[in-house]
């Protein structure tokens, strides 16, 4: 059974979506995923199995995140982002059971029609690039630029790719540089 409340938004009833929390028309939140208060997630999201977003955190529109991801405070995802299954987004840099000087939250952003690949670990305090591709169980611990495509532990740029997710170049091509899409004619600036 899936509740549908008004503006067209499906909530699981083994979901826990608390009261203050935002929700865009369109959107669907599955089985058992937990979204915390002062959250807001645009319209026409999904949001499935087990996934967890803590408090104050801002998901775009057209999101698809996958199941049991971790979305802690302090991480803003921008329209069309991807966050494939089992993605870990991380929020203190020095993170203690008991801290003693209170939490320091860093912030992460995660740029429209972003894509990132199941197990990828995102390290607090980083800007993800429009259209930019992380690679299954990478771990990324810097800045990535627009479309690059990055992979590996600590993850580095291995190439380019197009709005349509298809490789472009190898990491050779220069940044600023303008490219053709093969695949779908698209032409973009690195």
């Amino acid at each position: 059974m899936i509740l549908v409340l008004e503006k067209n938004i499906k909530i699981h009833p083994t979901a826990d979506v608390d009261n203050n929390a935002k929700i865009g028309d369109g959107t669907s939140i599955w089985h058992q995923a937990q979204i915390r208060e002062n959250t807001k997630i645009g319209e026409s999201c999904i949001i499935s199995k087990g996934v967890y977003i803590d408090t104050n955190v801002v998901i775009g529109n057209k999101c698809k995140i996958q199941n049991y991801v971790s979305v802690y405070n302090g991480v803003t995802i921008e329209d069309e982002v991807f966050v494939g299954p089992h993605v870990v987004f991380t929020n203190d840099f020095r993170p203690r059971a008991q801290p003693t000087d209170g939490w320091e939250i860093k912030k992460t952003l995660v740029k429209k029609g972003a894509s990132i690949g199941a197990n990828a670990t995102i390290r607090c305090g980083i800007i993800l690039g429009e259209w930019c591709m992380v690679g299954s169980g990478s771990v990324v611990t810097k800045n990535v630029p627009n479309h690059a495509l990055i992979y590996g532990n600590p993850g580095s740029i291995k190439g380019w790719v197009c709005f349509c997710g298809e490789k472009i170049s190898s990491s050779k091509k220069k940044p600023q540089e303008q490219i053709i899409c093969p695949k779908c004619g698209k032409s973009m600036k690195l």
